[in-house]
């Protein structure tokens, strides 16, 4: 029944549910985004060629990304336990989602890095720009609408990741709709929690969108 104190639930569950995703995008993106950079200029045709750093990234992230997330959460819960004294709650759910989303993120970020007009970086090499110039006045700043976009991206797969969490104890929405909906059969915990992490995903779009179009100086 949809009374008062469902609702209390449903508010507590998305607070919850903002909580893990919100501070976990920021904590993969600190990780993610150097990850991202990285894999771009040590290419053997990028500003600084490393070849086997380049390897040696390229192999950790794609085994990071081939690991299911419930998998990857089992598999650190020692991790969990070791930095915050649990393995349940929305706060230990954040250790998982950083590992399962930070090489994510660094793909993401160097799909757009790939995306900027080589022209334009040849024309700062040709000006005696050094690399950290080149990434920081050139690559970051002209890939930013795509990052931006690439960011909304990341945080509704995040946002996914922490529902997927509520299986193993990780709170929010997800736990609501897997113990009351899913194990209860209380049809009403099923459906309001995934209709307003819809509307949660659908929020992020749009303002990733409305941000990417703002700042795209190629309009």
């Amino acid at each position: 029944m949809l009374t008062a104190s469902f609702w209390l639930q449903i508010g507590n569950g998305l607070l919850e549910t903002l909580y893990m995703t919100l501070v976990s995008s920021l904590i993969a993106y600190v990780l993610g985004l150097p990850l991202g950079v990285l894999l771009v200029v040590t290419d053997k045709s990028g500003l600084v060629p490393r070849p086997t750093l380049n390897k040696v990234l390229n192999v950790a992230v794609n085994l990071l990304r081939s690991i299911p997330f419930l998998i990857l959460m089992i598999a650190v819960t020692p991790l969990s336990r070791a930095l915050l004294g649990t393995t349940l709650g929305s706060t230990a759910t954040i250790v998982p989602l950083v590992i399962g989303a930070a090489p994510f993120i660094g793909r993401v970020v160097e799909s757009s890095l790939r995306e900027v007009n080589p022209g334009v970086v040849e024309a700062a090499v040709s000006m005696g720009a050094t690399p950290w110039q080149i990434i920081t006045k050139v690559l970051l700043p002209e890939a930013l609408p795509s990052l931006i976009v690439g960011a909304a991206l990341s945080v509704t797969t995040i946002l996914g990741y922490s529902a997927l969490a509520g299986m193993l104890g990780g709170g929010g929405l997800g736990a609501l709709a897997i113990n009351y909906g899913y194990y209860r059969y209380m049809i009403d915990y099923m459906y309001v929690p995934l209709i307003v992490l819809v509307i949660v995903v659908q929020v992020f779009q749009l303002v990733g969108d409305v941000i990417a179009r703002a700042v795209d100086k190629r309009k």
